[in-house]
């Protein structure tokens, strides 16, 4: 298989039904967004705590799925997508993380060691691509469980943050008003 085919060199892009559409619709930007937060939770990885890399493999892999899920705008049923257990585990994932956790008592900055930094500036990229996801719906199918699966996300990365910064003795700061 070829890197470069030239297809795009139009300013177009195939789809996974292999329709063509521009590189700025709304599908395009929802599924790059989800690759370029892919692209950004593999900075992270190794964390130096073996769980949270273990689930940081997870999303990743989800985040493919949802990425394939973005770019086929006439799914069928065996068609690769995010589904309601995709978003249960990570609720559950946060669940025991937070266990872990003191709780807050105002927001945060989202800063401290240089992978708990990663994975809040992920958060940020995450909530974009949930921003990209529900424009794409707006006007066009979208898979509601792979939204909502972005938001749950986000705050997954939000409690790895804090975690990681925790773990690695960086404590944490709140913003001055």
């Amino acid at each position: 298989m070829k890197i470069y085919t030239g297809r795009g060199d139009d300013g177009m892009t195939d789809l996974r039904d292999m329709s063509r559409v521009s590189k700025t619709s709304p599908r395009i930007e929802a599924y790059g967004t989800v690759d370029e937060l892919n692209a950004l939770v593999g900075t992270v990885r190794p964390t130096g705590h073996d769980d949270i890399d273990e689930k940081l493999a997870g999303v990743q892999n989800h985040l493919h799925v949802v990425q394939a899920d973005f770019a086929n705008p006439d799914p069928e049923e065996d068609d690769p997508m995010i589904t309601s257990e995709h978003v249960d585990q990570v609720e559950a994932w946060i669940d025991a993380y937070d266990d872990e956790l003191e709780p807050l008592q105002s927001f945060i900055l989202p800063t401290g060691s240089e992978k708990g930094s990663r994975l809040h500036h992920a958060r940020t990229v995450c909530r974009r691509a949930e921003r990209r996801a529900v424009a794409l719906a707006a006007d066009a199918q979208a898979n509601e469980d792979a939204i909502q699966y972005l938001n749950r996300l986000s705050d997954g990365l939000f409690v790895w943050a804090r975690v990681v910064n925790a773990r690695d003795g960086v404590p944490e700061e709140s913003p001055t008003y």
